[in-house]
């Protein structure tokens, strides 16, 4: 496994409207990853989190996970 940034590789910047790309950079609980665990450099790392926390303001994304729920 390469230590790679997933931007850097392909060349693009974490969007708030792609939510299938940042749904990889969230645990099963909703928390954001650490760069230890998602292996993205400091500066993606920093746009990422912007972009999260913005999509889960325009309610794209869900604060938290329904864990109780089946």
């Amino acid at each position: 496994m390469t230590n790679k940034c997933f931007f850097c590789s392909f060349k693009s910047e974490p969007a708030f409207k792609d939510i299938d790309n940042l749904n990889k950079f969230l645990t099963m609980r909703g928390k954001i990853v650490n760069r230890e665990q998602s292996y993205v450099c400091a500066k993606h790392q920093r746009k990422l989190t912007k972009e999260i926390k913005y999509a889960r303001y325009l309610a794209l994304i869900p604060y938290v996970s329904y864990q109780g729920m089946k």
